[in-house]
């Protein structure tokens, strides 16, 4: 199916390599020229302005796949109808705040066109590895799209429908902030190791036997043996951990509901002093995890 993809940063890239290798159709777009070049030597079309997009559809219906920051979605959206035909099929595939999904969806609906929210995990080994994704809006018009999403799970992600518009993020949203709490349990596990009673701890080595059918076993454990197996000590991580709004979100809607949620709430509190200078072990090594699944950055 032919495809565009508006924005290629760690997962976008990924996303258009992906779809194109799998024999997509693909539109590739971004800000800058470099990336829409790079998104080309994988088998993609260039897309070097918004305009160019739409002219690559030739009169077909439009389907746009939007991989951007959630802090640039509006101005984004606001750009692309402005020159998307009527039946349109947008897919908004970032971190976007489910409630704002929605209000998002009325107002391209309003517009002639359809919008698609997926929460797309596997960070930068989503290309190697497959894609989760978590999907709301129209049931038909995710059905029409399936040939994309099956090629983006391919080999060991998956993909499905939840439900109305805001749907797909939501699932997302709980996802990140489950995400949030594993860490921090983990970072503090491997803390305790360091500086508990016993000196000298082979951490790594701990990491590969827990790793190994214990009932911790994951993707996440593994990682993190990882990165303490390459620098044991965390050497030049300052600690600083960011915190990108799905627990925030998360937490703000379980406080609606009245559902408490104590070890996400805690982890998200840690994340919020760690950028206030309260850094330890365990918080060098949560910086390290996200780097090693998501390639975010080290330090501040």
């Amino acid at each position: 199916m032919k495809i565009a993809v508006a924005g290629l940063g760690r997962m976008g890239m990924q996303i258009a390599r992906k779809l194109a290798e799998g024999g997509h159709d693909v539109i590739a777009h971004n800000r800058s020229s470099e990336k829409v070049d790079q998104a080309v030597t994988y088998g993609a079309t260039a897309a070097y302005e918004k305009q160019h997009v739409v002219s690559a559809f030739e009169g077909e219906q439009v389907v746009l796949w939007v991989m951007v920051p959630a802090e640039t979605i509006d101005d984004q959206l606001e750009e692309w109808l402005a020159i998307l035909p009527q039946g349109s099929i947008i897919i908004d595939g970032g971190n976007s705040d489910f409630r704002l999904t929605q209000q998002r969806a009325k107002k391209v609906e309003a517009a002639g066109s359809t919008l698609l929210d997926s929460g797309t995990s596997g960070g930068v080994w989503g290309y190697q590895n497959g894609f989760s994704m978590m999907i709301g809006g129209g049931e038909l018009v995710f059905d029409q799209l399936k040939p994309a999403f099956e090629t983006l799970a391919a080999p060991t992600g998956a993909y499905q429908h939840f439900g109305p518009s805001g749907s797909g993020h939501y699932v997302k949203m709980v996802h990140n902030a489950i995400e949030y709490g594993m860490m921090e349990s983990l970072a503090e596990g491997y803390r305790m190791l360091k500086e508990g009673p016993y000196e000298g701890l082979d951490l790594a080595a701990a990491g590969e036997v827990w790793q190994h059918r214990s009932v911790v076993t994951s993707w996440l454990n593994e990682l993190t043996r990882d990165a303490i197996r390459e620098n044991p000590t965390l050497e030049g991580i300052d600690g600083f951990v960011a915190e990108s709004g799905e627990a925030r979100w998360t937490i703000e809607v379980a406080k609606e509901k009245g559902i408490p949620l104590p070890a996400i709430e805690a982890s998200f509190d840690v994340r919020l002093a760690s950028q206030k200078g309260d850094v330890n072990f365990a918080t060098k090594l949560l910086a390290a995890m996200r780097n090693k699944f998501g390639g975010h950055e080290l330090n501040k």
